[in-house]
């Protein structure tokens, strides 16, 4: 690995510019993020000339990995179009159809530009449906940074230990009830107290934001059980397993369809996006069929269609198959490197979705997570990157793999986190 000169240097000239010299707060490390100038395939470029295998893919959404060459051609073809029109496209009828056909609770959607769009949207939606004001989100799942998701927040809110942002109105947080991830009882608890005021429940199928955090047995089955047995809208936010665990998500993969869906990440192949869908019941309250009001300039832009079909169409032709091995190769590989040097931290996954929860026991909610050692991952994340592997730089973020990943990416990988972590050995 070489310097980080320019790096550093943009990171001054950013922290002049930006809040924390970055975008997003998820990018922040210390004691300054790596700049990108490209990637291709499973690898990454920084400005300084440097290499990482990355195992972060933008936090998710590019899982045939950097510039693959379909969705690049179909792009540069859509660009020379045109990047946006402000009127319906026939790309927009084609994605709807595809995403229908995969998810058989969603057969109308609305097209928006990013997963916090969408989960707005839905929240609005089940609210104006149900007639009711109240909504069950799930203690460490973060379904974007608005206000009524940012409480006991994951993701960057986890990260930066402000899980409950200034700015929102305590009347709006008041209408957030929170339960535990893995606890039936206490969704039940609230729905028997307040059952009549709750809209909808909203919870990651599997926890994204926090590490990938998996239900245990009977646990999403038991909460599509509960809220129609008290009258109140599941919303499955797939923005992260969407199209990831199965072509159908995790509805497929589990076995339950939830009354509301949001997807993004992947349906976008690397380009801003975010769905909502359900019923025709459910939707038709959506503008202009319904008071439920939506509307964006960038709703279904050509270009994020594009890259999105190309991406899902890909995704098909491959199959999953490859993704899932890639997956439990690492998952298996990591925690045989921790049996050995005799380190009793946690692996934990499903699909292409790993993180090392650096803490003793198995994770199952938002509380164990946090009982990891974030300040000791600060360390691991660092010194993966001295060895040229890219990963997100917060214990509370999952990594992913790629179509783009090969065996001896993932070996290669191997090595390196146990030369690091033999050093981080107490």
């Amino acid at each position: 690995m070489m310097g980080s000169e320019r790096s550093r240097m943009l990171y001054e000239r950013a922290h002049g510019l930006m809040p924390g010299g970055v975008s997003s707060p998820v990018r922040a490390s210390e004691p300054f993020p790596l700049f990108i100038k490209g990637g291709k395939g499973a690898t990454l470029f920084d400005v300084d000339g440097n290499r990482y295998s990355d195992y972060c893919l933008a936090y998710g959404p590019l899982i045939l990995g950097h510039a693959h060459p379909r969705v690049v051609e179909a792009l540069r073809k859509q660009a020379g179009e045109g990047t946006l029109y402000g009127a319906p496209t026939e790309l927009e009828v084609e994605m709807a159809s595809l995403i229908s056909s995969l998810y058989p609770s969603m057969p109308m959607m609305r097209f928006v530009s990013s997963g916090t769009e969408a989960t707005m949207h839905a929240l609005r939606l089940a609210r104006g449906f149900t007639g009711r004001s109240k909504i069950i989100k799930i203690e460490g799942a973060f379904h974007g940074a608005h206000d009524s998701v940012l409480v006991k927040a994951g993701s960057g809110a986890a990260t930066h230990g402000t899980p409950d942002s200034l700015g929102v109105p305590e009347e709006v947080a008041r209408n957030t009830l929170l339960a535990p991830y893995n606890d039936l009882d206490a969704v039940e608890r609230l729905m028997r107290e307040q059952g009549g005021q709750i809209a909808a429940l909203i919870v990651e199928p599997v926890l994204g934001n926090i590490g990938p955090v998996l239900p245990r047995e009977g646990y999403l089955q038991g909460l599509r059980e509960l809220t129609s047995r008290h009258d109140l809208l599941l919303i499955f936010d797939e923005v992260i397993t969407g199209f990831r665990l199965a072509m159908g998500g995790a509805q497929e993969y589990y076995g339950v369809r939830p009354d509301i869906t949001v997807l993004g990440k992947i349906a976008g192949g690397g380009l801003p996006i975010g769905i909502f869908g359900a019923s025709e019941e459910i939707m038709s309250w959506v503008s202009p069929l319904g008071k439920v009001y939506q509307a964006g300039t960038f709703n279904g832009n050509p270009m994020s269609m594009t890259a999105g079909l190309e991406t899902l169409r890909e995704l098909r032709e491959k199959g999953h198959e490859g993704l899932f091995h890639n997956g439990e190769r690492m998952r298996k590989g990591l925690q045989n490197v921790l049996d050995d040097l005799g380190l009793g931290y946690k692996v934990q996954g499903i699909g292409p979705m790993y993180q090392l929860f650096l803490g003793r026991e198995e994770v199952w909610d938002r509380a164990g997570a946090m009982r990891s050692d974030a300040t000791l991952f600060k360390r691991l994340y660092q010194g993966l990157l001295h060895e040229g592997v890219y990963i997100p730089p917060s214990q509370f973020e999952t990594c992913f793999l790629s179509t783009a990943h090969s065996q001896a990416d993932i070996d290669r990988a191997l090595g390196s986190y146990e030369k690091v972590l033999r050093g981080l050995r107490p």
